[in-house]
């Protein structure tokens, strides 16, 4: 019997069924201020609504009693499992103060059938088992920093902060006469540093990276996430950038574990007042 019909079986015969799901996201700023044409402004504001086209690799344990699951899924079937997903960055500056915000929300439906099972429980030899489970992930980026370096084709920023994850899943499990649904959330803030840095390539390209990390045993274990993007500006207030991202995060707590790196290209679009 694989690992999904015994996850299954144990749930409905406990009717405990918490599961996490979840990614985290920063996103791809795009061009700065200092670089983009409007040179060394005393205040800027940008706005970034992104994608990420991330696969996931690790290991979860979706239910608190359950077995702990091998999970490697392409952005294809992860895209086949989204209800919705929404991403956005805000990012300003004063002098050489900065303030950054990422906020993302996905909302995700997985459905599996098993069967023929042996006697589990309730469950009477040669039965067959359905379930879903509908799992929303929140997660709030808040750093602050410092612009260290200021150069007109260079800036680098000291970021320092916290992120805030809150999961929340609905599951629900049915068999020949039988059927259950349970409900669960959870969440956890952990401490993150990092920087953030930009080069002008020419009047209308730049290099943005960004790396940080987090946890250190508040909340995860530990978390690392790096990204790489090409900026295009397209007018004064608008430009567009392509990239790359990894998320690396190790959680495991009170019977929940998400160990997982999600990775792929990102696009994002910014505007700027």
């Amino acid at each position: 019997m694989n690992k999904f019909a015994r996850a299954m079986a144990l749930t409905l015969s406990l009717c405990v069924v918490p599961a996490t799901y979840g990614a985290e996201m920063s996103s791809p700023h795009t061009a700065d201020i200092s670089l983009d044409g409007i040179a060394h402004a005393n205040s800027a504001i940008q706005i970034t609504p992104y994608l990420w086209a991330a696969k996931l690799q690790g290991r979860i344990s979706p239910f608190r009693r359950g077995p702990t699951i091998g999970v490697d899924k392409p952005f294809s079937e992860v895209l086949d499992n989204l209800n919705f997903g929404g991403f956005i960055d805000l990012w300003g500056r004063h002098d050489r103060y900065v303030l950054s915000g990422d906020v993302a929300y996905v909302d995700t439906t997985e459905g599996h059938a098993s069967g023929p099972l042996p006697a589990i429980g309730p469950l009477p030899p040669g039965a067959s088992l359905a379930g879903e489970i509908d799992s929303q992930l929140f997660i709030a980026t808040l750093l602050g920093g410092y612009r260290v370096v200021d150069a007109s084709d260079f800036t680098l920023d000291a970021l320092g902060g916290a992120r805030f994850w809150h999961v929340s899943n609905k599951v629900k499990i049915k068999a020949p006469g039988l059927s259950r649904r349970y409900s669960e959330n959870f969440g956890w803030a952990e401490p993150v540093i990092g920087a953030r840095a930009f080069i002008r390539v020419s009047d209308a390209l730049s290099l943005q990276a960004q790396a940080n990390i987090g946890g250190f045993g508040v909340g995860s274990n530990f978390s690392w996430s790096a990204l790489a993007t090409l900026n295009y500006i397209i007018t004064d207030n608008l430009s567009v950038s392509a990239g790359y991202k990894v998320l690396d995060v190790d959680y495991d707590h009170g019977g929940h574990v998400y160990d997982t790196r999600l990775s792929g290209p990102v696009l994002g679009a910014t505007w700027r007042f």
